[in-house]
């Protein structure tokens, strides 16, 4: 199947995840999930991305990032065969680790950011990784206790997301807290994963939510402050209104990571 368009533009903001195929777990111990970090530091500090959000589950990885001047494609190609090759070796198996293609979905950044922050960020609580939030202000493999202060990874990015909630640092992580356990109580919310995996990983596109996330479900307005980008003058950040242009001209698509992924049967 050719692959469609690629969006990959400098400042464009992605929802990232990658998975095992059938479920399989690719973080098998705190070996694995350290190696994967310190991946990650080492791309983040060379200038591939910016990092706001991220969480390790036993057979999936989600990220929130923005691209920088290396396109997304290498850095996850880099990041991802890197950790399979070293993956394999430390258990001594063969074969892909990693299902299909990961899945970058576009993200409109406002009131987007914030939404998908608390959701990356609840996905240990979710899924039963952590018992209870308080587990998760200490679980160590996610970005949620680095905003917290409870642990630091110097290439995470803390400082856009605790800015949305005010200038000053410890009433910032209070508000920010406070506005994860408010929504600790949501489920799955499909509409921020862009269409779900299949549409992702089957055709290239969903039904409805092709290539950008789907629209937040409660206003953010309590939260946030004033934006602070820059805008054009139809009150559009720089960034986003080049992404609206993309798309008009281009349609809506699923971009797609490198083919070092397992292609599902049928």
């Amino acid at each position: 199947m050719p692959r469609g368009p690629r969006l990959d533009s400098p400042g464009a903001l992605h929802h990232v995840m990658a998975r095992g195929p059938d479920r399989e777990r690719i973080f098998r111990d705190p070996r694995d999930r350290d190696d994967l970090v310190r991946r990650l530091a080492t791309l983040t500090t060379a200038g591939a991305r910016s990092v706001y959000a991220w969480a390790l589950l036993p057979n999936h990885f989600h990220l929130l990032v923005r691209t920088g001047a290396r396109p997304l494609a290498r850095t996850m190609w880099s990041l991802l065969t890197g950790y399979a090759e070293a993956f394999n070796r430390r258990r001594r198996r063969t074969g892909h680790l990693f299902q299909n293609r990961c899945k970058s979905v576009v993200v409109e950044e406002e009131p987007y950011f914030l939404e998908l922050v608390r959701y990356l960020h609840l996905n240990p609580l979710r899924t039963g990784v952590v018992p209870d939030v308080r587990g998760l202000d200490r679980y160590r493999y996610s970005g949620h206790a680095p905003l917290l202060g409870t642990a630091s990874y110097r290439w995470q990015d803390i400082g856009t997301a605790l800015g949305r909630f005010g200038g000053n640092p410890r009433r910032a992580r209070a508000k920010y807290q406070a506005f994860v356990v408010e929504g600790a109580g949501q489920g799955r919310r499909p509409e921020l994963m862009g269409g779900g995996w299949s549409g992702a990983l089957g055709s290239g596109r969903s039904s409805e939510n092709s290539g950008v996330v789907g629209k937040a479900t409660r206003p953010m307005n309590e939260y946030l402050k004033a934006p602070t980008s820059s805008e054009d003058s139809s009150g559009r950040s720089r960034g986003r209104r080049r992404v609206e242009l993309w798309h008009a001209a281009r349609g809506p698509i699923w971009r797609r990571c490198p083919d070092v992924f397992r292609r599902q049967p049928g």
